[in-house]
């Protein structure tokens, strides 16, 4: 009982703190610069690498959702991911794109575990410089700076184009939606899994909606997020994609992920000091977006979207 009662002080303590930093030291999205530069401060400073390990993304907790460890859950989404597009079907050497590939978990795995030849390209310097230096000799992934709306390879360079969480730092979506399918191979394979907003065009948002999906998108750097169904018809668009997009909706499997983030900063209280005051203090400031984030995607406001294209023998229209 006197546990739980100091675990319970600790979150509400937490909370306040977080809340007023979040009130006073409000961010703004104001460009492409403002992603690499919060993603070089993030990685020079290690925080986000302590509390998320080296996949700086949500975690599959099965169907329906289980225990699972956090970390655990970041491997495990990998994985999944690799089955649900096909890609476990593919042989050793296949040439992988991997966009918005953080400090390079997802592309370390993918080269490691199914011998594919990986290329991860992020906006954020510092991203490529820790994923190489955490990418052992011998492991065949290499990273390079390079814009996801403009990327610098030429027309069908891979067999494979992956991307994880990407999308929401996009400014034009149908860009984003054409590059990914330009550098493809004829016959490839586009598998992208990333946050969603629900179809306004369908249900609207309403009074409450608004004030939060726009708090989702100033605080961490997002101009928008489009649609599942809006973004599927931007790939189809290009005049790349052979057939239909394929697409499924994985809220519930990630829907663990929030809370256990900010349970991390609870278990790990070494982070605090390891950090200092203001490492402990921008942490802290995260909070509450995360919590809104919670509230997004499990009220059906955001979903957690999966794509998988092939290109086809086509021109671009």
């Amino acid at each position: 009982m006197n546990w739980l009662l100091s675990t319970l002080g600790i979150i509400l303590a937490i909370l306040i703190v977080s809340i007023a930093l979040y009130l006073i030291t409000a961010r703004r999205y104001q460009s492409s610069d403002s992603v690499a530069n919060s993603y070089d401060e993030w990685t020079d400073d290690g925080i986000l690498e302590f509390y998320w390990g080296e996949h700086i993304h949500l975690g599959h907790y099965g169907s329906p959702p289980t225990n699972k460890n956090f970390l655990v859950a970041k491997y495990d989404f990998v994985d999944e991911m690799v089955r649900w597009g096909g890609l476990d079907q593919l042989p050793a050497g296949t040439t992988v794109l991997d966009v918005g590939c953080g400090i390079g978990g997802s592309s370390r795995i993918l080269a490691k575990d199914y011998g594919f030849d990986v290329t991860g390209v992020t906006i954020s310097p510092q991203q490529v410089k820790r994923a190489t230096e955490l990418t052992s000799e011998g492991v065949n992934a290499k990273f390079l700076v390079d814009d996801a709306m403009a990327l610098s390879f030429p027309d069908a360079s891979f067999d494979v184009v992956w991307s994880i969480e990407a999308g929401p730092h996009m400014p034009d979506k149908a860009v984003f939606a054409k590059e990914l399918m330009r550098v493809i191979k004829p016959g490839g394979l586009l598998v992208v899994a990333d946050w969603n907003q629900r179809d306004d065009r369908q249900i609207p948002l309403n009074f409450w909606e608004k004030p939060v999906m726009q708090q989702l998108l100033d605080q961490w750097s997002h101009p928008a997020f489009s649609s599942i169904e809006g973004f599927s018809e931007l790939l189809e668009a290009t005049g790349f994609v052979e057939g239909e997009v394929t697409t499924a909706d994985w809220t519930q499997e990630t829907l663990p992920s929030w809370f256990d983030t900010i349970w991390q900063g609870i278990i790990k209280p070494q982070g605090w000091m390891r950090f200092g005051v203001s490492g402990f203090l921008k942490s802290v400031r995260e909070v509450p977006t995360i919590l809104l984030m919670r509230l997004a995607f499990g009220t059906g406001l955001c979903r957690f979207g999966m794509f998988r294209a092939v290109r086809g023998n086509l021109e671009s229209r």
